[in-house]
């Protein structure tokens, strides 16, 4: 079967906590507080359906949430618009079947009509080759290196220019066209960061 990528629901919220905290040391662990956040505050944040199972989830946040993370703020004083990839995880069994490469097709696809870049890091403890080729086939580069405070560890920085942006920027300026592959998450409550349509 065809890999799903689609938004989140909230009764879903367990099981991508329980997901992300098995991960391994690739991925900080968090809380349900932090997966609240997220819920509340994410511009992108997916879910990857392969023969009905959650195969893996990516959150993305725009430059202007309120987000804490150090890597997060470590771009913010250095781009002025961006959509920020916080975390991606693949459940083990999916891993290497190609669910990341069709999230970071999607979530490129998201950004693409919002913001000129797309960054995300990698942790530079352990084996991040893998991880580092990954990114650099999607065109990403690295930018910098930032050592997180209150873990201690290095990552290093990456952006990709999305050059799809400018063009989308002079036609459409912050009126995207209202249709529904154009639409953003909607929650109740939640205040969108980034223009989403007419």
């Amino acid at each position: 079967m065809s890999i799903i990528i689609r938004d989140v629901r909230e009764h879903e919220l367990d099981l991508v906590l329980a997901l992300n905290n098995a991960a391994g040391p690739g991925i900080l662990p968090m809380d349900a507080a932090k997966l609240r956040f997220f819920w509340e505050n994410a511009d992108y944040f997916r879910v990857a359906e392969k023969d009905g199972l959650m195969a893996g989830f990516l959150v993305a946040l725009s430059h202007q949430a309120p987000h804490d993370s150090s890597n997060f703020l470590w771009f913010r004083e250095r781009y002025p618009q961006f959509l920020y990839v916080d975390r991606i995880v693949i459940a083990s069994s999916r891993r290497g079947a190609g669910v990341g490469r069709v999230f970071y097709g999607d979530v490129q696809s998201f950004a693409e009509m919002r913001v000129p870049q797309l960054a995300a890091e990698v942790f530079m403890e352990g084996s991040s080759h893998p991880a580092l080729l990954f990114h650099g086939s999607f065109g990403f580069r690295e930018v910098g290196q930032h050592v997180m405070p209150d873990h201690g560890l290095r990552a290093c920085m990456l952006v990709k220019e999305l050059c799809s942006y400018p063009y989308v920027q002079q036609t459409y300026g912050n009126a995207l066209p209202d249709v529904s592959w154009l639409s953003a998450r909607t929650v109740p409550g939640r205040k969108a960061h980034l223009a989403t349509g007419t």
